[in-house]
């Protein structure tokens, strides 16, 4: 496939970098095999990822958190804000599920502390339940955890231990310390089933759960401290479901789906225990209390009561009379009503001494003791809610966090608040004390007009009443208390348990094979498009045709041929089109019917100045119109080796003076109307000789002899001779060579223009090959030309390579 060019005026190159779209899709287009490879490469490393890589599937359960009253609504009620929200309420149950001590209680449950693994071809997965052996461990001892051993057994008798990993943790009995260990000896010798194995670093308990004979698996000790960062860590995830509700959703990543939706549900299920737990402990401390006060209570009254058994026997009277009785009465009801305030004093006493010491753990609720003091109560309780609070958050966070420091500060204001209260109570408690002592004394005044023996009998029944009744009423609260206990249930609960999501979260095998193919598509194209970026090699016509400030007169396709003379002996060639209509473009700016004097040349040595020059001549020779070209190129003369003329004679033989007779270095061809001065041995001095009137003089003669003559000069980007004589030709052709000229050299070019050197001068984009122009990177109007030879118009230009050599061809 070659390439020409349109017989269309060359359009003036822009200076401003613009993005051609049709020039991009073209130059994707251009290696679209490439592409395809990979994208096929890049679907087989994404195939391979998803097919041994050990999937993560999502565990998730919804838990409901009952929205608990402000513990300073009383206050609040009042205009007085005591902070706390139920947002905040939210989040400090968030932290009590994640905290260490919920997950431990957890973790005691399960029968995480060994994993077991199976090792297949190219991936190890974890063994759940149903496992071919059960190990125990005994943490007593110490333990190489957190690494692979190998248990290995060829027979239902003995197996074998091996340490698989470089490193492992040591973990200590009675120690938080851990030692890294790298490199563990194996043992030597076998162990038997069902017996301790006796090792320095590990002492474990192995049984086969399963009939076969023999086998292998991997198993992994875990320590509780490791296993409750796990999941007290990232892989745990939280989360209110709305805004507007109190539901939490609970999720957990594993790659042993079962395994977490076990930890889900027994978390929730701790939590719960725990939640009933701290609201028994209310009604234990109340029986607690009331126990304490029973023991003592019962030992007086039993006394008391034979006190009265006696004295009613050793003084025959046993009934009082009406008028004592009366009095007994009296006394009676004032009596209780005295012990229970003096009971309730002692309790404000008491719980004043615990607020104090902030001693919260055995304080009793007043409701279980019935005092019924709605905002003491209400306080009481919430302390006691806010004080377990503050251990949940103790146990995972520090003393400078603000959820900790939060609820120290409302503990803080609720003790003070709760003490400032029991100053009240106690006050009033002493005053009805007072009173009821005073009533007592003067009722106590008449017995005087009883008989003395009734007098005793009646102070011993008044202690026996007392504390009888006194006794009866603890029974009472006591009996309340384990009601209270027995009847108490969680008020969270359990909205759903935990769910499995089929559908693994990792490796995501859409997402991975969408990355595959982005990535199999941007790698060719980014590196395609980068590598045209940042090619400092001039690759497109039409970027050309922008940037330089000359106009580009034509287009010529890379030529397969072995030697210059693609025009004398390719007369059908698609590089002979081209010629033939640079000619046709020289037409339209050259003077008609005058001879023309065409100097070709380029920035460097290898663009092609002298195949073009030969082309150039050789087409015009082909129209009848008499050519000589000339090799002013002294330094690397070339063109008499291509017509196998010699170069013993030539342009340097004539300026020097060793030659005058100027028709003996012009030399003939092979081919009629083209004429040729070599360049001639190579001279000390090229440069001054070419400035020489001499030279002048010798173009003006043969202008009057040749109606056209064609100077092949040196580069201009390497020597200065070549300016000079840009000012004697007619027209100036700067060749620039695909994918091999200098974009700098374009800048050159531009410089000389501004410089008002250059003032007949146009570029020949030379040396385009045949995939290049099929996909565009030719000017406009030489594509629109070389399309219709470039695949194959002419017999010289059938393309007759092998599909694979046309694929692995383009660049």
């Amino acid at each position: 496939m070659n390439q020409s060019e349109t017989k269309r005026t060359p359009v003036i190159g822009q200076e401003e970098d613009v993005i051609d779209i049709k020039d991009v899709v073209l130059k994707v287009w251009r290696i679209w095999p490439y592409i395809v490879l990979s994208v096929i490469f890049a679907l087989s490393i994404a195939y391979v990822v998803i097919r041994y890589s050990v999937p993560e599937y999502q565990v998730s359960s919804k838990f409901f958190v009952k929205e608990k009253e402000n513990p300073f609504s009383l206050f609040e009620s009042a205009g007085l804000s005591m902070g706390g929200s139920g947002e905040m309420e939210l989040g400090n149950q968030i932290i009590i599920l994640k905290s260490r001590p919920i997950s431990n209680a957890t973790l005691e449950r399960l029968n995480f502390d060994v994993e077991y693994f199976k090792q297949g071809r190219f991936i190890t997965t974890e063994e759940y339940q149903n496992t071919p052996i059960a190990v125990q461990v005994d943490w007593e001892h110490p333990q190489l955890a957190n690494g692979d051993i190998l248990i290995k057994w060829s027979d239902r008798q003995n197996f074998s231990v091996t340490y698989l990993d470089e490193s492992y943790q040591q973990i200590f009995a009675d120690s938080d310390s851990r030692n890294k260990l790298e490199n563990p000896s194996s043992p030597d010798q076998t162990f038997k089933f069902n017996e301790w194995v006796e090792l320095p670093m590990n002492r474990f308990k192995i049984g086969q759960t399963s009939a076969e004979p023999s086998g292998q698996i991997i198993i992994r000790i875990r320590d509780r401290h490791g296993l409750i960062n796990h999941y007290t860590g990232d892989n745990l995830q939280i989360a209110s479901m709305d805004k507007q509700s109190t539901i939490l959703k609970l999720t957990i990543n594993t790659h042993t789906p079962k395994k977490g939706s076990d930890y889900l549900n027994t978390l929730q299920e701790v939590y719960l225990e725990n939640e009933l737990q701290e609201k028994n402990a209310m009604a234990t401390n109340t029986i607690n209390f009331i126990d304490a006060q029973l023991v003592v209570l019962s030992d007086s009254l039993m006394y008391i009561e034979n006190r009265l058994e006696n004295f009613r026997s050793n003084n025959s009277i046993y009934d009082l009379s009406s008028e004592g009785t009366a009095i007994f009465e009296q006394l009676k009801a004032l009596e209780n009503e005295l012990a229970k305030e003096k009971f309730k004093r002692e309790y404000y006493q008491q719980l004043t001494n615990y607020l104090q010491r902030e001693d919260y753990n055995q304080i009793v609720v007043p409701s279980g003791l019935g005092i019924e003091d709605p905002i003491l109560n209400t306080l009481i309780t919430n302390l006691l809610e806010l004080q377990a609070e503050k251990s949940m958050h103790a146990s995972k966070l520090t003393n400078i966090s603000p959820p900790l420091r939060e609820v120290n500060r409302k503990i803080k204001d609720m003790n003070l608040s709760i003490l400032e209260l029991l100053q009240n109570v106690d006050n009033n408690a002493q005053l009805l004390i007072k009173d009821l002592q005073e009533r007592i004394n003067k009722i106590t005044s008449t017995f005087s007009s009883l008989p003395q023996t009734e007098q005793n009998l009646l102070r011993i029944q008044r202690e026996f009443s007392l504390n009888e009744g006194l006794y009866t009423f603890l029974m009472e609260r006591r009996a309340e208390a384990a009601i209270t206990r027995a009847s108490n249930t969680p008020s969270n609960k359990i909205i759903e348990t935990a769910l499995i999501n089929s559908i693994p979260i990792s490796p995501k095998t859409t997402l991975t094979y969408l990355i595959a193919i982005i990535l199999g598509l941007a790698l060719p194209v980014g590196f395609s498009l980068g590598r045209t970026f940042f090619s400092n090699k001039i690759k497109d016509g039409k970027e050309l045709e922008r940037k330089a400030k000359l106009n580009v007169i034509s287009t010529i396709s890379q030529s397969e041929e072995a030697d210059n003379l693609v025009v004398l002996k390719k007369h059908r060639s698609g590089v002979t089109e081209a010629f033939r209509s640079l000619r046709a473009n020289l037409n339209f700016i050259l003077p008609k019917d005058k001879p023309s004097i065409v100097l070709i040349t380029s920035s460097i040595s290898g663009e092609g100045k002298t195949f073009s020059s030969i082309n150039l001549a050789s087409v015009y020779a082909l129209s009848n119109k008499k050519t000589l070209l000339i090799g002013c190129d002294m330094r690397k003369p070339k063109i008499f080796d291509d017509f196998g003329i010699s170069n013993k004679e030539g342009l340097s033989t004539y300026l020097s003076g060793n030659q005058d007779d100027v028709n003996k270095v012009i030399q003939k061809t092979a081919y009629e109307n083209l004429d040729i001065i070599v360049s001639g041995p190579i001279p000390p001095n090229p440069a001054e000789l070419l400035i020489t009137n001499r030279f002048a003089e010798l173009l003006e003669e043969m202008k009057g002899r040749y109606d056209m003559v064609v100077l092949d000069t040196p580069p201009v980007g390497l020597v200065s001779e070549t300016l000079d004589l840009i000012r004697l030709a007619d027209i100036s052709l700067f060749v620039v060579r695909y994918n091999y000229s200098n974009k700098q050299f374009i800048d050159h070019i531009n410089s000389l223009k501004k410089q008002d050197i250059l003032k007949k001068a146009y570029i020949i984009f030379n040396g385009l090959d045949k995939d290049a122009e099929q996909y565009g990177y030719g000017t406009g109007y030489g594509y629109g030309y070389g399309y219709g030879y470039g695949y194959g118009y002419y017999d010289e230009d059938q393309d007759n390579r092998s599909f694979i050599k046309k694929l692995f061809r383009r660049k």
